[in-house]
């Protein structure tokens, strides 16, 4: 997962985002400006997003959502809708 989320230092216009999702169709989606969106793509419940986060902060999300912590990212201080 770091080394996905390390891909987008090099990350372009074309593919600006790497994404991580959970087999219960919760997705976050990164991006190399420190945004990252919440969602789910099976469920249609979101989106949600974050911003200023730091490549540190966007693993620990990606570990949660990978340890099916879904209640857990949930409770965090997410916007409603995309950020871009």
């Amino acid at each position: 997962m770091a080394a996905l989320l390390e891909s987008l230092r090099l990350a372009s216009n074309e593919h600006p985002d790497v994404s991580l999702t959970h087999e219960s169709g919760w997705s976050i989606s990164a991006f190399r400006s420190g945004i990252v969106w919440l969602e789910n793509i099976e469920t249609g419940d979101g989106p949600w997003h974050m911003r200023g986060l730091s490549f540190v902060s966007m693993l620990e999300l990606w570990v949660k959502l990978a340890e099916g912590h879904i209640e857990s990212l949930l409770s965090l201080a997410w916007v409603p809708g995309y950020a871009g």
